[in-house]
């Protein structure tokens, strides 16, 4: 019997990280660096002022941190603000091709301020993004004959319908329901069409956990989900919110995005395997000076972006605002590729007396107290982030089957656990069961006070 191939991309995926890998970075970072000078003014003045008048000044990858500074939302509001508010003036400025050769659009959340616009080319539909989805299908075990449920939000949303246009695998059925239609819709469907792959964010999955009893009459694993591919925030990679989806569905949770990353089959989770060196350069820098962080085991820093195939997907050194920490040393699974794990959010990183505190490190913690606690937690903030005046007030629920009359108990529990992994003593809000509300889309931990004038 032949063995089934490990990877969907077995030329590139197999010398990730190796030293043919990184020449052929290099030819295509020279490749993309010709494109920005012929269509992108403004990456181009910027090479050139700092002293870059073409790809081969460029002579190693090395030297690309210094050829341009790090794209981030502050850049893009400047630019736009440069560009009168004109999306499509910007854009102009910024991509390597022309304009006339997208043909979808996507963006951001906007979760954090204005959305910023995801262009797709044909090329990003076929050679980028829709090859970086078939690579983590291939590892998430998705294969012919599996029926997929879309169900993030399809609106605008990369991962939504632009993903809809690309990635096909043959005999694999995608069903396009949505987030937008409902926890309803995507459980009814799911059962109707028999579908055995779930993608969607954790928050979701979880949601649709609590509501399938109520929808469909019996509990989620009776709709006979094998595998879940979550993405788009925290949740997929903290162990206690992945046993609670993988029981609860009697199936396998794979952790997908912040990039080009799928995590592997290894029981204990390893962070998620880098699939695209040859799709795209990875960098980590830091988050207060910018610097170049080495990839070393451990290291940690602002993952930035640049896109090396594809047309006009516009990642040149673009910081999407996520803190990794990377490990580059072998996994226990045998698969190629570093990994790496979301520690937080630049736009969510708090200040609790010169500590400093991500929602996502509070959340892994609260997490493992379910089923004490639901789960489900704010971070009530008097003023916008990073400072916080202390102390940190937390509003989490209590789980349903918790007694009001242990909760004292509990938050002493919860207190220890805060301040002893992440460093600070919060003060806890107790609320009922199911009292916040449930997102279908990415779940903001922080709600700050409004204060009318």
């Amino acid at each position: 019997m032949v063995s089934e191939r490990p990877y969907w991309n077995m030329e590139m995926e197999t010398i990730l990280g190796d030293e043919p890998m990184r020449r052929i970075q290099l030819k295509r970072l020279h490749a993309r660096i010709e494109q920005l000078f012929e269509h992108a003014p403004y990456f181009r003045r910027q090479m050139e002022e700092r002293g870059i008048a073409g790809p081969r000044d460029v002579k190693t990858l090395a030297d690309w941190p210094r050829a341009l500074p790090v794209f981030t939302k502050a850049s893009y509001r400047a630019l736009m603000e440069e560009c009168g508010n004109d999306v499509y003036r910007m854009l102009d400025d910024t991509l390597p091709a022309p304009l006339s050769d997208l043909v979808c659009m996507a963006a951001t959340s906007g979760t954090t301020g204005d959305p910023q616009p995801y262009p797709l080319t044909q090329t990003d539909l076929d050679d980028f993004w829709g090859e970086y989805l078939l690579r983590a299908r291939w590892r998430s075990g998705v294969r012919s004959g599996d029926r997929v449920i879309h169900a993030f939000a399809l609106s605008m949303f990369l991962a939504g319908a632009a993903s809809l246009y690309c990635g096909s695998q043959i005999g694999v059925m995608t069903i396009p329901v949505g987030a937008e239609s409902g926890a309803a819709r995507i459980l009814k469907m799911a059962r109707f069409f028999r579908a055995n792959v779930l993608t969607c964010t954790p928050s979701l999955a979880e949601h649709l956990i609590e509501r399938a009893p109520e929808i469909i009459g019996a509990p989620i694993t009776s709709l006979g989900i094998k595998i879940l591919m979550c993405g788009g925030e925290p949740g997929a990679g903290i162990p206690e919110v992945r046993r609670r989806i993988e029981e609860s569905y009697g199936a396998k949770l794979y952790d997908v995005g912040a990039g080009l990353g799928v995590s592997c089959e290894w029981p204990e989770y390893q962070g998620m395997h880098w699939v695209g060196d040859d799709l795209c350069l990875y960098e980590l820098v830091d988050p207060a000076t910018q610097e170049p962080v080495a990839l070393k085991d451990g290291a940690q820093g602002e993952a930035v972006f640049t896109s090396l195939a594809g047309g006009g997907f516009g990642w040149t050194r673009l910081s999407l605002g996520d803190i990794h920490r990377v490990e580059v040393s072998p996994c226990p699974c045998g698969a190629t590729g570093f990994r790496y794990r979301i520690v937080g959010r630049v736009d969510d990183m708090l200040k609790v007396k010169g500590v400093i505190v991500y929602p996502a490190a509070i959340d892994s913690v609260i997490s493992g107290f379910i089923p004490r606690v639901s789960g489900e937690f704010r971070i009530a903030l008097d003023e916008p982030p990073p400072r916080v005046v202390p102390p940190l007030k937390l509003r989490i629920e209590r789980g349903l089957d918790t007694p009001k009359s242990s909760l004292a108990e509990l938050e002493n529990e919860i207190v220890h656990a805060l301040k002893d992994r992440l460093k600070f003593t919060p003060k806890i809000i107790w609320l009922e069961p199911n009292e916040l509300e449930r997102s279908t889309h990415k779940t903001r931990f922080i709600e700050v006070a409004r204060r009318d004038a």
